[in-house]
């Protein structure tokens, strides 16, 4: 494997996610959600399930993996139609453009100058098996630049994620089993993840019975192995979408650190403040990286 493939997939991968998810606990998104009958989070699922929505909610459910199944049905008990996650997926194109122009518009920029590059890129990687990705490719491109290069970047966002939780299926992982493992690898106060996520008490007690019949965790607590487990689902999810800066190539991939990396420090911090530090742990440096 190319060592310095590998860094700028992981490096690359940081800004992918800050670019995308800063909207998920933006104010403007949020109040846009409520307006059409959609409150707190739900939005955000309503929004981001809108490609695949008209399949039904137990498709939604196994492509989105991290997502509380109970949310995304509630957002289905909602939702008139499929008409009303398009409204959602709207609404949020109208709150990103706006809290990009207030918040980072280098991000903006940035993002009408690469989308069509991204856009080249993405329209050559694998759609097997993923199918939230391909859901969300075949979405037209938006004529506005910087949503365009926006969505540009969402389809790599979505690509990642749908590599990611095939990975993790094939190592034998449940939903909770995944949060467990990936909140004690990020070190947070126990079961952050799974709880900010909507994952049910009893989901959770099943995936720590489940974690320890693995010898993945005793007495509540992760041990080592899962730790390790976890570290290897990442560095494989790393190795398989550096094909993304494959395709890309060394210029646009660096092109793509140098111009979206600083004001993805402003996204962030909005993130911290909009949501809390410990959300969209994909984003940030975790201890021993660079």
């Amino acid at each position: 494997m190319d060592e310095r493939l590998l860094a700028q997939t992981r490096r690359n991968a940081r800004s992918v996610q800050t670019t995308i998810g800063w909207i998920f606990w933006d104010p403007g998104a949020v109040a846009r959600y409520e307006a059409l009958g959609f409150p707190g989070p739900l939005g955000y699922i309503a929004a981001r399930c809108a490609p695949l929505a008209p399949a039904g909610p137990a498709a939604v459910v196994a492509a989105l993996g991290s997502i509380s199944p109970l949310g995304i049905g509630i957002c289905f008990e909602l939702a008139t139609g499929p008409e009303a996650f398009w409204a959602c997926w709207e609404a949020r194109d109208q709150a990103v453009l706006e809290g990009l122009a207030l918040h980072a518009p280098a991000a903006g920029l940035a993002l009408a100058e690469l989308g069509p590059g991204l856009w080249e890129v993405v329209e050559q990687l694998p759609t097997v098996g993923r199918a939230f990705f391909a859901a969300h490719l075949d979405v037209g491109r938006p004529e506005d630049p910087v949503l365009s290069g926006w969505h540009a970047v969402n389809c790599l966002r979505e690509w990642r994620g749908d590599t990611h939780w095939a990975l993790v299926v094939a190592a034998g992982l449940t939903h909770p089993e995944a949060s467990i493992l990936h909140n004690a690898w990020l070190g947070y106060d126990k079961d952050w993840i799974p709880t900010s996520r909507g994952t049910s008490v009893e989901d959770l007690e099943r995936g720590w019975e489940l974690l320890e019949r693995r010898g993945l965790a005793a007495n509540g607590e992760v041990l080592p192995d899962g730790i390790a487990l976890r570290q290897r689902l990442e560095d494989e999810t790393d190795r398989v979408t550096s094909l993304a800066w494959e395709v890309a190539g060394d210029e646009l991939t660096e092109r793509f650190a140098a111009l979206l990396e600083p004001p993805c420090v402003s996204l962030l911090e909005r993130v911290d403040r909009t949501a809390g530090p410990n959300y969209q742990p994909a984003s940030r440096l975790r201890p021993g990286m660079a």
